[in-house]
């Protein structure tokens, strides 16, 4: 009987250790305290846990009960301009602002696809700008500028 892998269950699980791991790890900087007075430690060290022991049985299930999938092209196109749109927001929020970044990086993003047409790409833009004004700035009141100094406002 011949064993399927699953290599993106195998690449999926594997990032998922690798996350938990980091976030466990990372939370061992921290007091853990006791089962009943935890410390700031003790929820990023059991999330990571959980997260590493998930990944862990993805692997385990990819490598063997997986099925064979392959990936099709890798679509470069989306990928740079995702990557660029990341870039953009986190080099020019300050700059800019939060409302004309946000409308820039929703608008790269949505035309990464080429199926979307520019006046759609246009109105999901406006849409997940108001809507990421509202939770970060309004809702949860981050101290980011609404328009920047590079505008002159």
């Amino acid at each position: 009987m011949e064993r399927r892998r699953s290599f993106p269950d195998v690449l999926a699980g594997g990032l998922f250790v690798l996350i938990g791991g980091a976030f466990a790890v990372g939370s061992l900087g921290y007091e853990l305290g006791a089962p009943l007075r935890m410390g700031p430690g003790a929820f990023p060290l059991l999330i990571g846990a959980i997260v590493a022991a998930l990944g862990l049985a993805i692997v385990i299930k990819g490598l063997i009960a997986g099925e064979v999938v392959s990936f099709g092209p890798i679509p470069w196109r989306a990928v740079a301009v995702i990557v660029l749109a990341l870039l953009f927001f986190g080099f020019t929020v300050r700059g800019l602002g939060f409302v004309p970044t946000s409308a820039v990086t929703a608008l790269l993003t949505t035309l990464a696809s080429s199926r979307v047409r520019p006046l759609t790409a246009v109105a999901v833009a406006a849409g997940l700008t108001v809507a990421s004004t509202l939770v970060f700035v309004v809702g949860l009141q981050l101290r980011i500028p609404l328009w920047g100094p590079w505008l002159g406002f």
